[in-house]
């Protein structure tokens, strides 16, 4: 239960909530009121900024359900949001009515994932394509940002006429997120970058989904040529330039599955089976 007093100045003292979700602070009525002539009114954009510092504090982000290593499914977990229509009826009605109460519950509503448990069992039998290339473990480093992409990617569904992009689901590459230094290719030359060795995982990615009903939007090859892939099949990726990006023109949702273990960068596409 997450309640609030309706009488304390939010816009002066930082709103609290407890472990538990409680919101703990007052809203002071006078601090909302505007006067016109004889009448009182409600600030609303004093309001509508209330509402948004309130949300910050009490929303959750709805989690995706997903397959886990065994491809057994991890329910999917709804998160919430401030109500707020509920709540600007309940401030009205106690900013004009003096004998409603001051404190109440606030109301909040839920926000269901993308992806639920009932969609994944669905997809999770059958595959419509995939591919692997191998890595060089004793490379840690590079191992080790291939690892991480891999898993960025890894139980991401992709629904019809949606676009996928590699930049935007893998993110900014980061010490922070754990990448390492490694081999890159740049104009045609070796050298050394955070998150270097990643442009495996958009290869066995575009591999992996050159399919019917799959629309590849966004490809470019290395200035040179790379191991893993033959000529001409590999899909460069950089956070500041090139991106991998396809389209599922396809009538159903799919789904990527992603490993790298022991030197298997292994990619499937999941799909609803015909009928």
């Amino acid at each position: 239960m997450i309640t609030i007093i309706l009488s304390f100045l939010l816009s002066s003292v930082p709103l609290t909530v407890t472990d538990e979700g409680q919101v703990v602070d007052e809203l002071i009525k006078e601090d909302f009121a505007l006067q016109l002539v004889d009448d009182l009114l409600i600030d609303d954009t004093k309001l509508d900024l209330q509402m948004d510092l309130i949300n910050e504090k009490v929303k959750k982000e709805p989690v995706n359900a997903k397959l886990d290593d065994e491809g057994d499914i991890i329910e999917e977990r709804p998160g919430r949001v401030l109500d707020r229509i509920k709540f600007r009826n309940m401030f009205y009605d106690y900013f004009y009515d003096s004998t409603s109460p001051a404190k109440i519950t606030l109301p909040v509503r839920k926000v269901y994932p993308r992806v639920d448990s009932e969609l994944l069992a669905n997809i999770r039998e059958h595959e419509i394509g995939n591919y692997v290339t191998q890595f060089k473990t004793r490379n840690k480093e590079r191992s080790r940002n291939i690892e991480i992409a891999a898993e960025a990617i890894n139980n991401h569904v992709v629904f019809p006429n949606e676009q996928f992009s590699f930049n935007d689901v893998v993110g900014e590459r980061t010490e922070d997120k754990g990448y390492k230094r490694a081999p890159v290719i740049v104009k045609g030359e070796l050298s050394e970058d955070i998150g270097g060795g990643i442009c495996q995982v958009s290869s066995t990615l575009y591999n992996a989904v050159d399919l019917k009903g799959i629309e590849i939007t966004e490809r470019y090859s290395h200035s040179r040529s790379v191991p893993y892939v033959p000529s001409g099949r590999d899909a460069a990726v950089s956070w500041y330039g090139p991106d991998f990006a396809f389209t599922n023109e396809s009538k159903h949702p799919i789904l990527i599955r992603a490993s790298a273990d022991k030197g298997n960068m292994t990619i499937r596409i999941l799909a609803f089976e015909p009928r």
